[in-house]
């Protein structure tokens, strides 16, 4: 039998963005400025529960490692993270994932939202 678990959060971070993309009017696009977004996080584990526990993990131990990684992203300039690359939703799944896998080797997806413009992107195993 196999189960999925999943764990969400959110964090909130300023970043800058350079885009080809120009508006109307011929300027460049606002990603230019410093600006800010509140990220919603998603990261959800898959395989086989333990016989003896019934669990995949203890939540308690998926709960420390996201409390991780929130703190890394939580209320910082992401221009300046070691390691992200330019601020994309897909840089910021591949972040999570990176900072998550050697803890959570059952890891399947990571799935980062920014729920008020309805952007999402997800970063799932093969």
């Amino acid at each position: 039998m196999v189960v999925e678990l999943s764990q969400r959060f959110f964090f909130e971070a300023a970043h800058t963005l350079r885009r080809t993309l120009e508006n109307e009017s011929g300027l460049r696009d606002s990603s230019l400025r410093i600006h800010g977004h509140t990220y919603h996080a998603e990261v959800m584990l898959r395989g086989e529960p333990d016989p003896a526990s019934g669990m995949l993990v203890d939540l308690a131990v998926l709960r420390a490692a996201l409390a991780g990684v929130r703190d890394q992203l939580d209320h910082r300039f992401l221009d300046e993270m070691a390691g992200l690359g330019p601020a994309t939703l897909e840089n910021l799944c591949h972040f999570i994932w990176r900072a998550l896998q050697p803890q959570l080797p059952q890891l399947a997806r990571v799935t980062v939202e920014r729920q008020a413009s309805g952007d999402k992107c997800s970063l799932c195993a093969n």
